[in-house]
């Protein structure tokens, strides 16, 4: 069983001239309930079956499992999600020992910029750079698969 463990925040300055790369997104859920989520990602040109567990309480911690599968069959996989798609440009940005993700959305999610990084633990030490915001780990409107059926441009 893989944990995956990640911290998740605003941005609130430029972060792009920091950045190592960038992919572009397309993921859809074909299950949105509140114990798992099956999400298919697009992310240039592989593509990814990935099971989500519930969040700990503070929402820091919960299961994951991944496999890349046919980019033939994700499109077609995709026809079946829930909602429309969530579409972004994910910015991979090396800070100290970590790798920032940064994920600007766009779509009927259009506006929102969120980071989030992966840690070995939930109480790991990292640093924070100066376009960090506030960090949002814990607030469900956030996830991805929330932004499905409440996107941001509703809130």
């Amino acid at each position: 069983m893989a944990l995956e463990i990640e911290r998740k925040f605003l941005i609130k300055g430029d972060f792009i001239n920091q950045m190592k790369d960038s992919h572009s997104i397309i993921q859809g859920y074909l299950s949105l309930d509140k114990e798992r989520t099956v999400r298919i990602r697009i992310q240039n040109e592989k593509s990814f079956l990935t099971i989500k567990g519930k969040s700990n309480a503070d929402g820091l911690t919960r299961f994951e499992w991944e496999k890349e599968i046919d980019l033939t069959e994700a499109k077609e996989i995709l026809k079946l999600a829930i909602g429309k798609p969530i579409e972004k440009t994910r910015y991979r940005i090396p800070i100290g020992n970590h790798v920032f993700e940064v994920d600007v959305f766009s779509g009927e999610n259009k506006g929102l910029i969120v980071a989030e990084v992966e840690l070995q633990s939930e109480d790991e030490e990292f640093i924070k750079p100066e376009w960090l915001g506030i960090e949002v780990s814990g607030d469900t409107r956030y996830y991805n698969a929330n932004l499905v059926l409440n996107p941001f441009c509703k809130w």
